[in-house]
């Protein structure tokens, strides 16, 4: 049951790392386009984004503390665990505290309507989805040490043979 969650987990916050990747990528372009510009592209590019990844990001976090609840008994497994629990935790915070209130902000501006501190918005938006993309990779990372570390250690027969004493000795 454990390496189900497990999966379920890091597929989830893949995908949400993967969106986050896209807005960390486009952070230095966007910084360079001008205010009318900037909202076109916040406000046509971006729709549709929030009901596809909120469920992802919804079922990574759940996962994430179910294995990490699941793991108490292994210290070496429940530490990565419940650490990516708390940054996709921690990463969905920053979206409401730091992202949500900007989008909320532009949702009604028109290029017209562009406030004159419209950059520190920007900055804001994008600064805080850099903090995310930081979050969700931590938590991502995280979640692949706990599949590493829950596999259990195979030696190739190639190894086995290096380290078996030789046949002479057996008989």
């Amino acid at each position: 049951m454990a390496k189900r969650v497990r999966w379920v987990a890091v597929a989830c916050t893949g995908v949400v790392l993967g969106a986050a990747s896209a807005h960390v990528l486009e952070l230095p372009n966007k910084l360079a386009i001008d205010g009318p510009l900037w909202l076109a592209v916040q406000q046509n590019l971006y729709r549709g984004w929030g009901p596809f990844l909120a469920p992802f990001e919804l079922v990574a976090i759940a996962s994430a503390w179910l294995l990490a609840w699941m793991s108490r008994g292994s210290r070496r497994l429940f530490v990565p665990s419940a650490f990516a629990a708390a940054c996709i935790s921690v990463a969905l915070l920053v979206f409401f505290a730091v992202i949500a209130p900007v989008n909320d902000s532009f949702a009604g501006w028109t290029a017209a309507t562009l406030p004159s501190d419209w950059t520190a918005y920007r900055l804001r938006w994008e600064l805080g989805h850099a903090l995310h993309f930081a979050l969700v990779l931590c938590a991502f990372v995280a979640l692949l040490r706990t599949a590493l570390l829950s596999q259990p250690f195979e030696v190739s027969p190639l190894e086995a043979r290096s380290v078996s004493p030789p046949a002479s000795r057996l008989a």
